[in-house]
């Protein structure tokens, strides 16, 4: 299995071609997917320095290819959950209502690349990216956790990641299968009492600890159920 590695770092001005290559490719992979070829026609198509491809710019930038540009896509989007999230004034009182409101706002920030997401899930959930997929899953749900403060340690720290897992990943499938209602003052508000049912379900935050065993899927199963999601057939 040749994962990405993720929490991609870099200096500043890498991280901006980095992001310049990312927007090009979002458009691009609409339309054609995440490949190595939509990669090469954002990157030229971004504003990078005369030569730098030639040079091997993007390989250097992203050395694990389409890995590594799917796990920086998923680590902006979830910083910039985290940063709505911490000016958000006042805050949702309570557990389940901060979680809700992450869930929903990690959820809501794809919404100007919807087809780029749904593309993306489907290609982490490839055989050769569905460790990768899994760790992005892991990590979404470990900022959501840390955002809220959350101070617990040892087996309730796996077990909330666990359960927030399944949640956040059967919300965004519901969310990439529902069409949305634009008459609505909420386009997608079966999506968000689906979210409410499932927080009720399986994220009985004062029970967690008797609840986890049955409530926690395994990660790999994770990657496969938004993979059934591929290019908006929903099956």
């Amino acid at each position: 299995m040749n994962d990405a590695t993720t929490k991609t770092q870099g200096n500043g001005a890498d991280e901006a071609l980095r992001r310049a290559i990312l927007d090009e490719l979002l458009s691009e992979a609409a339309f054609e997917g995440f490949t190595r070829q939509t990669l090469d026609v954002a990157a030229k198509r971004a504003d990078l320095p005369a030569g730098s491809i030639e040079e091997g710019l993007v390989d250097r930038l992203f050395p694990g290819g389409i890995g590594d540009v799917l796990a920086f896509w998923s680590e902006e989007e979830d910083r910039a959950m985290v940063e709505a999230f911490e000016a958000e004034n006042p805050k949702p009182h309570g557990i389940t209502k901060k979680i809700r409101w992450l869930v929903k706002q990690r959820i809501e920030q794809l919404d100007w690349n919807r087809e780029a997401a749904r593309r993306a899930a489907a290609t982490l959930a490839l055989p050769h990216h569905g460790g990768l997929g899994a760790k992005l899953v892991w990590q979404t749900a470990d900022a959501m956790w840390r955002a809220t403060q959350d101070k617990s340690t040892d087996f309730n720290w796996y077990s909330k990641r666990m359960t927030l897992s399944a949640v956040y990943t059967s919300t965004l499938a519901n969310w990439f299968g529902n069409s949305g209602d634009a008459a609505a003052d909420d386009p997608y508000a079966e999506t968000w009492a689906f979210l409410d049912a499932r927080l009720g379900n399986l994220m009985s935050f004062e029970k967690f600890k008797g609840r986890v065993t049955e409530a926690a899927p395994d990660p790999a199963d994770i990657v496969g159920f938004l993979g059934r999601f591929r290019y908006g057939s929903g099956k």
